[in-house]
């Protein structure tokens, strides 16, 4: 099983619980194409071939073009990628867990790296911040689309 970076200088780890079918919230959250359809905070998004592990996706969002791999997938379970941009390596986590009718979902992310030890306090915060949006953007997605 891969995981974040538990020794980074920056990892955040976030929870929400989402009202919605657990199929739902997984939908929305790898099809990656369609990111920025709900996610206020990422422009583009494109996935090279299926969500499957060893595939690369590229996006944009903050004003940085990132391209991740996607390191682990169990459907409707868990999905982690990583890539490095300006600096900054970053492997991100996410579990999905259907209990009763909500799904709780998990994000942990790490980033490393030299651009990040110049920086940590206001790099943990912008992580921070950018994981609740998603989380948030993808709840409202997800309870709007049921």
């Amino acid at each position: 099983m891969h995981t974040v970076d538990t020794t980074a200088p920056v990892v955040v780890s976030l929870t929400t619980t989402i009202d919605a079918p657990l199929a739902t919230v997984w939908a929305l959250h790898t099809g990656i194409d369609n990111w920025p359809v709900w996610n206020v905070d990422i422009d583009q998004a494109r996935l090279s071939g299926p969500a499957a592990v060893g595939n690369d996706f590229t996006w944009r969002t903050h004003g940085m073009t990132i391209t991740s791999t996607i390191h682990e997938l169990v459907a409707e379970q868990r999905i982690v990628w990583g890539g490095t941009v300006e600096g900054i390596v970053g492997i991100h986590a996410w579990t999905f867990e259907q209990t009763g009718d909500h799904v709780i979902v998990h994000t942990e992310e790490s980033w490393s790296g030299d651009a990040v030890d110049a920086g940590t306090d206001e790099l943990a915060a912008a992580l921070k911040a950018s994981l609740e949006s998603w989380l948030d953007c993808l709840k409202a997605r997800a309870e709007r689309t049921t």
